[in-house]
């Protein structure tokens, strides 16, 4: 896999990446104002298998630790299972806009890759099963496929089971 091209303007995101000399694709698409859902947004606009899209989110677990969770955009996150994963007995989703301010990227674009302040991450073990996937590149609008092999060795990832089970 070979980088497609670079986004106009490079993102954290997308710097993390080139520093880590790790192949990725660029995927940018027209971010509409009225999407309810981010991840099903971009699985649509670029016309990806949702199972291979993820979203990044963020929990605080036991009012304390905020961890990062990446899991598929087709399901949720379980916050029982995160907060087990990162050894807490209970996880609730953080406010919007500490996640901004503690990311360095807004809700819709917020990325595991280059974060302004590191967070330990999570990610759901259903991305080994492919041989890409995709995350957001720091940016609405602004997807990166690469190896999740590679998302987890540059984050420093956990791999668990975090998908609620609907």
């Amino acid at each position: 896999m070979s980088k497609s091209h670079k986004a106009s303007a490079p993102t954290r995101a997308i710097e993390a990446l080139e520093a880590a000399s790790v192949p990725y694709t660029v995927h940018e698409y027209v971010h509409s104002a009225r999407a309810r859902s981010f991840g099903e947004e971009a699985a649509s606009q670029i016309g990806g298998d949702p199972t291979r899209m993820f979203k990044t989110l963020m929990v605080v677990c036991d009012g304390e630790e905020y961890v990062v969770g990446v899991v598929p955009v087709d399901h949720h996150l379980s916050l029982k299972a995160i907060a087990r994963a990162a050894g807490h007995k209970n996880a609730e989703m953080a406010d919007p806009h500490v996640a901004q301010r503690r990311t360095g990227y807004v809700v819709g674009g917020i990325s595991p890759l280059g974060q302004t302040t590191a967070h330990r991450t999570f990610l759901d073990e259903t991305a080994l099963d492919h041989d890409t996937i995709m995350v957001s590149g720091g940016k609405r609008g602004l997807s990166v496929e690469l190896s999740p092999l590679d998302l987890a060795d540059i984050t420093d990832a956990d791999t668990a089971d975090l998908r609620a089970q609907d």
